[in-house]
């Protein structure tokens, strides 16, 4: 059975038609470049403390030429990620990993992302491709800025792990200083943070949560959430998340007896973040991510991940929610 590259539907030997018109305006893309991978240049990882998997990725720009996609070097329509080099585990399905989890993300749980799919090199080699949120149609960018942008943190201002030097609650308190529709834009945030704990990534970091302008009205809200991976394929022993959940060093009971995040955490960081708390909201929350759990499987099963690697994604899943269940 042959599954569209892009949503995952069974029946399609290239990318169907509703990928077509989020990803290409409609236009006949084949899901295989015509050029080779690129040569890249050697990958210096420094000797940071926190090295992640995003750190050692390359990205390429691309735009569309007709109905091919080409390459060229910055300010195009599309991020092409290939496999990365680097010393983490089972780096060939770095692509199918973040694709199946966007893609999860999107589908099963109704949470913004920027669009993507899988592509192939003309050799056969597997990358991820993913479309540029902040480029209108027009060709005019969105003004966007990351969260480490707006904590105004970077490697010189505060060491080479500036993206992890902040917690969740220190993003919240931000985005309430930011962001006009608060009480929107905040459940949205919780929603995505809860997803990120399901799935294992424990590289959420600061540069990877961003406000942009609302061409519509001129405020600022959340981008398409991005960079959503399961980096315990790659890392075994990482992080439950990236950041710490609470500011300046806080931790509930239920942390303290366990050493690790569960149901009553995120309770508290709801009732911390939320502008007013409503019990039963927060509590559906909590049900609806873990819930879909044969939704989630057949997902899985479905996505260009290696068989091994299957297994251990619906097993990473599987611990995460019942950590969240009552």
């Amino acid at each position: 059975m042959n599954f569209c590259p892009g949503c995952l539907k069974e029946a399609h030997e290239t990318y169907c038609s509703p990928c077509r018109k989020i990803l290409f305006n409609g236009k006949k893309v084949s899901h295989i470049l015509p050029f080779s991978r690129p040569e890249f240049d050697i990958v210096k990882i420094n000797n940071s403390e926190h090295l992640s998997i995003s750190g050692i990725q390359v990205k390429h720009s691309l735009y569309l030429d007709g109905n091919i996609l080409k390459l060229n070097e910055r300010n195009g329509e599309f991020i092409l990620k290939p496999i990365p080099h680097g010393s983490f585990q089972n780096l060939t399905a770095v692509p199918s990993n973040e694709h199946l989890s966007m893609q999860i993300a999107s589908q099963v749980f109704k949470i913004n992302t920027a669009k993507n799919a899988i592509i192939f090199f003309s050799d056969g080699e597997m990358a991820y491709i993913t479309k540029r949120f902040d480029v209108l149609e027009d060709g005019k960018r969105v003004l966007q800025e990351d969260f480490a942008q707006i904590m105004q943190r970077t490697e010189i201002s505060h060491g080479r792990n500036y993206k992890y030097n902040a917690s969740y609650e220190d993003i919240a308190k931000k985005l309430k200083e930011h962001v006009a529709a608060y009480a929107i834009e905040i459940e949205k945030y919780y929603k995505l943070l809860l997803y990120n704990y399901l799935i294992s990534n424990g590289d959420a970091h600061l540069k990877n949560f961003s406000l942009y302008r609302n061409e519509n009205f001129g405020d600022y809200i959340l981008t398409p959430a991005y960079d959503i991976i399961n980096t315990s394929l790659h890392v075994p022993g990482e992080r439950d998340l990236a950041l710490d959940l609470f500011s300046n060093g806080y931790t509930t009971e239920a942390f303290q007896y366990g050493n690790k995040y569960t149901r009553p955490d995120f309770f508290e960081f709801a009732v911390r973040i939320f502008s007013s708390i409503n019990y039963r909201r927060v509590d559906r929350f909590l049900k609806e991510i873990i819930s879909n759990k044969e939704r989630i499987i057949e997902m899985v099963n479905r996505s260009y991940l290696p068989l091994d690697l299957i297994e251990k994604y619906i097993e990473s899943i599987n611990m995460k929610r019942d950590r969240l269940k009552y």
